[in-house]
């Protein structure tokens, strides 16, 4: 993150599947390298939401002889943590500078608290209809998510399937809603496909997956051999991992489990969690999830910053307005 930022990009901690106290550290470490324009994501959990518990159950037990195999054991059926509330004081006592939500919408005291610290709230829409329930929350920034993006997609229900119109459709939909600056995202692979966007009314471009066999990237070797690794020739959206729609690499745990896993986070993720770990350990990327976007073989192995260079000045001969 510290090194997009230092190339002009805006970076986000990832800050959805770690402690508060995690976060409150990992923005410490962002500040103390002397960067002061940033972001942090967190998940909103569904408001209400109860999973199927027999289906679970079902799923663990399909799941265990799997993670046997593997040296691990799926853990027994419980509630998923909420730290929600307790991830947004944090990051109001920490003043970060933008927070971005995934899943959901913030809550209206949060909203109003991020404000009262001068933060930037951010909101990832898949849909015109949420888009403009986000603007009504007061968001200031959305992050418009199409359907190639790489990882969990940010329908605002878990058992919602997402939808799949395309980033440049999507873009207009919801520009017809909300006056709100947006973020595009999903499937940019090179300067172009910037230039495209932003001709398109977008105020900025996210790019996530292209980094992902940069050398400042945390990446786990086995996830980053694999985009690299011609066995693996797609992208799939899968509930197999986490019980929530997230586009990763096809591979043998999406072909075996996806039909079988409930509609269920964190639970699901939980549950899987131990499987996956001893997978990596292995070097199994078939039973591991490798989140990606659709222009997964467009990430090089160079450093970020020359990445996020390139991919602007691609961009500037497609533009309209060069130098925007």
């Amino acid at each position: 993150m510290t090194a997009v930022s230092g190339a002009g990009a805006l970076g986000f901690l990832a800050g959805a599947t770690i402690s508060p106290a995690a976060i409150r550290y990992a923005v410490a470490g962002v500040r103390d390298r002397g960067v002061e324009r940033f972001g942090v994501n967190v998940f909103v959990p569904e408001p209400g939401f109860t999973p199927d518990y027999a289906a679970l159950r079902a799923y663990r037990h399909r799941l265990s002889p799997v993670a046997a195999a593997l040296g691990a054991q799926v853990p027994d059926v419980v509630d998923g943590v909420n730290d929600y509330a307790a991830k947004v004081d944090v990051l109001v006592e920490s003043r970060v500078p933008w927070v971005s939500f995934t899943f959901g919408l913030p809550r209206m005291v949060d909203v109003a608290r991020l404000k009262e610290v001068h933060a930037q709230v951010v909101v990832t829409v898949t849909s015109p209809h949420d888009a403009r329930d986000a603007a009504d929350r007061g968001a200031d920034y959305l992050v418009v998510q199409g359907p190639l993006a790489g990882g969990h997609r940010s329908t605002f229900s878990v058992g919602a399937e997402p939808p799949d119109i395309e980033l440049r459709v999507l873009l207009d939909k919801v520009s017809q809603v909300t006056s709100l600056p947006l973020i595009a995202a999903g499937g940019v692979s090179t300067g172009a496909d910037v230039a495209q966007l932003l001709n398109a009314g977008a105020s900025a471009v996210a790019v996530g997956t292209l980094l992902l066999r940069c050398p400042e990237a945390g990446t786990h070797p086995v996830r980053r051999d694999a985009l690299a690794d011609p066995r693996f020739s797609a992208t799939v959206v899968t509930r197999a991992f986490s019980g929530r729609p997230a586009r990763g690499l096809s591979n043998l745990f999406h072909r075996e489990f996806n039909r079988y896993a409930p509609a269920a986070y964190p639970e699901v993720n939980a549950m899987t969690g131990p499987l996956r770990e001893a997978a990596m350990h292995a070097a199994n990327a078939d039973m591991t999830n490798v989140w990606a976007g659709a222009g997964y073989r467009s990430a090089r192995t160079d450093p970020a910053a020359d990445v996020i260079k390139r991919l602007w000045d691609e961009a500037q001969s497609h533009l309209a307005n060069p130098g925007s």
